[in-house]
């Protein structure tokens, strides 16, 4: 069995890791799981090819307040990589060369870039992941339950702000192109009612065993808050589209276990597929926390029931493969299963979903016994057929995780 002890990788400048990562004792079969990683979705096919002209406005400075902001400790960690920060600047953030790709814990590095995520960027940013047939699935690793009855999700009415205020978007950039998750604003015991927070998938921020971290990792808050369709979001504004700003992740943490085994389909790290983005405005704000921006804030519950003690999961999300279109917000409701990737690693929930790719990284949430909701999981993965989504179960590997970056700013 693995170790219970926190096992925490920093996602920017200079950190030490925090223990070590556990070795797993056992091969799994993961390889046979028909599983796709939920989020991740495409909308840039030519990665490599020149910007957009508001994002080489934004990456030379040219126009309007378009300057690259790069503080000093993540000047200084560019340049120990032997990176030249004009030339990143320029645009060479695009390098995605495996030498040049930085997948160390404490590599991580997110300039900010203004003006680089417009609307027509973030609205491009919703093509169909890829993944495989799900009959290949093997239930026989632990404990999993029967396969759920798909349960089809429910278009959460406008405005999103005053019907599930901490959803949202994360954008960020891989060597596939330009990619989008889903997240929520979580509280900050460093931070009471302040919170910079924001909950998301792991995989929507490092690329697991084969890759590094991701780049322009930035949150949008209620993002297409009015709940336009993506016809009439073609020519809108960047406050309709992020009517709360634009929040750039400037540190993130993932799990050992997912940098270590992660991988498109879920991998041995999917038990271990969340991450914690603190965030800091785009145009610096108005002295306002995110928190305090959105007016709202989910505590997260590390010690959740066990699965057949669950009545009730809300998973939230932006689904952007068909047949959706990631510009709007859905839910699903569902009483959970367990699906068990391998015996030696937590099992995770499971619940009916049709919500697609983009919807990774959304917060599921449970209300406990004291009426109050909490975050208890996060979408990972599920089936190319789209009828149900699995997520972790949060315990103290997480709870680390979420400790970790609630510590390193709360003397901030």
């Amino acid at each position: 069995m693995r170790s219970n002890r926190p096992s925490v990788t920093a996602r920017r400048g200079g950190s030490a890791r925090r223990g070590a990562s556990p070795v797993l004792a056992a091969v799994a079969l993961v390889s046979a799981l028909a599983l796709t990683a939920t989020g991740c979705n495409s909308g840039d096919s030519d990665a490599d090819a020149k910007p957009t002209a508001s994002a080489a406005a934004a990456e030379t400075g040219g126009a309007g307040d378009g300057k690259i902001k790069i503080p000093d400790d993540i000047r200084k960690k560019l340049k120990e990589h032997g990176i030249d920060m004009d030339k990143w600047k320029g645009g060479a953030w695009k390098n995605w060369d495996k030498d040049d790709w930085l997948r160390e814990a404490n590599d991580f590095v997110n300039p900010i870039i203004q003006g680089l995520w417009d609307p027509d960027r973030m609205r491009r940013a919703n093509d169909p992941d890829k993944g495989v047939d799900d009959n290949d699935i093997s239930g026989d690793q632990g404990v999993t339950d029967p396969t759920p009855a798909p349960v089809k999700a429910q278009a959460v009415s406008p405005a999103y702000h005053a019907n599930a205020a901490t959803a949202g978007k994360v954008f960020f950039d891989s060597p596939e192109g330009t990619m989008v998750c889903s997240a929520t604003v979580v509280e900050d015991p460093a931070h009471p009612g302040k919170s910079d927070l924001v909950w998301t998938a792991g995989h929507c921020v490092h690329a697991g065993k084969k890759g590094g971290w991701y780049r322009n990792i930035a949150f949008v808050p209620s993002y297409n808050d009015a709940g336009r369709s993506a016809a009439q979001l073609q020519g809108a504004s960047r406050e309709e589209v992020a009517p709360y700003g634009v929040w750039w992740g400037d540190w993130a943490q993932t799990s050992d276990q997912w940098i270590a085994h992660g991988g498109a389909t879920g991998g041995q790290g999917a038990p271990y597929d969340y991450a914690v983005i603190h965030v800091t405005p785009e145009k610096g704000g108005n002295g306002k926390s995110l928190q305090e921006t959105v007016g709202a804030a989910l505590p997260v519950n590390f010690d959740a029931p066990a699965v057949p003690k669950v009545q009730s999961i809300t998973a939230t999300g932006y689904p952007a493969a068909p047949p959706y279109d990631g510009q709007r917000l859905y839910q699903c409701q569902d009483k959970p299963g367990r699906l068990s990737v391998t015996a030696s690693d937590p099992t995770m929930y499971r619940i009916g979903c049709t919500m697609t790719g983009g919807s990774s990284g959304g917060g599921w949430v449970e209300t406990g016994s004291d009426g109050k909701p909490a975050l208890v999981s996060n979408t990972s993965i599920g089936p190319v057929t789209a009828g149900w989504l699995a997520g972790p179960r949060l315990g103290p590997v997480a709870k680390g995780v979420y400790d970790s970056v609630s510590e390193k700013f709360a003397g901030q």
